[in-house]
């Protein structure tokens, strides 16, 4: 817990403009969530924090790379990672959710921790689809010819032969719309 202080921010002394803070993060910091998502990883975080009256805006800008495992051959390797995000907070009665990117503090609020948001947008900026770098290299190399592509449209000579006994072979209910042209 003596680590997630590192990304306490002391609300209650700030002056109401806009403070810089940086966050550094290592494999220490993923080791204080659960996820079993990223390995660890070294990254750099600069938080601006524009606060008024009624209303904190944190803006986020995250560098760096993680430890993740790659979902075709299950071996660890090094993703990249950059992410600028923006979240806010205001000020209200009690602490809630009001939406995925803003949140209600309490008027009586000290600091507030930026150590989950961090988490949060870094795991969010991962590809659904984790493939090492290898494989990325391979499926650039396919070219369009590889590419099969379905269609229900008969063409060649053989079947535009089929095409004019599909005409003769229609059911003479259906002649009569042919005469509502």
């Amino acid at each position: 817990m003596k680590k997630l202080k590192e990304y306490e921010i002391n609300i209650a002394k700030l002056s109401n403009k806009t403070h810089q803070y940086e966050f550094d993060m290592d494999d220490s910091f993923f080791d204080l969530f659960s996820g079993e998502i990223i390995h660890g990883g070294k990254l750099h975080a600069d938080v601006e924090l524009e606060k008024t009256e009624s209303l904190l805006t944190l803006h986020f800008d995250i560098k760096g790379t993680v430890r993740i495992t790659c979902d075709r051959s299950l071996e660890e390797f090094d993703q990249p990672v950059d992410v600028q995000e923006t979240f806010r907070m205001k000020f209200g009665p009690e602490d809630k959710e009001l939406d995925e990117d803003l949140w209600q503090i309490a008027f009586e609020t000290q600091q507030i921790n930026v150590a989950q948001h961090l988490y949060d947008y870094i795991g969010l900026s991962l590809p659904m689809k984790k493939l090492h770098p290898r494989f990325l290299e391979e499926d650039d190399e396919e070219s369009d010819d590889d590419i099969l592509i379905y269609s229900s449209k008969n063409t060649g000579d053989a079947d535009a032969d089929s095409d004019d006994d599909d005409d003769n072979d229609i059911d003479p209910r259906w002649d009569a719309l042919k005469n509502l042209n």
